[in-house]
């Protein structure tokens, strides 16, 4: 699952508008019309197959890691608003370059503010089975010892739920 995929999945699932799109990429740090963020978000004609990146064309944007996570951390400032920055503290969150899906995971808790338990029954909803352990390992920093990589089956499955609890 590619960043785009995720991007369009993540907008369907919340029901987020194109106007919300361009805000939160701007608040993330990236600047975008709104014909570029529908570039973003169109599907390509081969959606199922291997994406050839090399000849992506010009009808689409390929949404990178960087773009990805400018998104989610303008996402969570979207929901709950710009926090003030402590002494010593840069005025946006770096760019971390961790794995995309632990990291949408994991943004996605703060800016729902979501619980464990409400990030289970998530994952319930769609028939997937994940212990509290299992999501502690998931959301865990890249280099702890009891951290687990996020495959994309877990997040295409949590944003499948997350369309189920926001659009019914």
């Amino acid at each position: 699952m590619d960043n785009n995929d995720i991007l369009i999945r993540l907008r369907y699932a919340l029901d987020i508008k194109n106007k919300d799109m361009i805000e939160i990429f701007k608040l993330g740090g990236m600047e975008f019309s709104k014909e570029e963020i529908l570039l973003i978000l169109t599907k390509t004609k081969d959606d199922y197959d291997e994406i050839d990146y090399d000849n992506y064309g010009e009808e689409n944007i390929k949404c990178d890691n960087v773009m990805m996570e400018s998104f989610l951390n303008g996402f969570v400032t979207f929901k709950r608003g710009k926090q003030e920055p402590k002494p010593g503290q840069p005025e946006r969150p770096a760019i971390t370059g961790e794995r995309v899906n632990n990291l949408l995971l994991k943004k996605l808790k703060i800016a729902l503010e979501l619980t464990s338990e409400d990030m289970l029954e998530i994952f319930d909803s769609t028939g997937i089975t994940v212990t509290k352990a299992e999501l502690g390992a998931l959301l865990r920093k890249e280099g702890h010892k009891n951290y687990k990589e996020c495959g994309d089956k877990f997040a295409r499955n949590f944003l499948k739920g997350l369309a189920i609890k926001h659009r019914g």
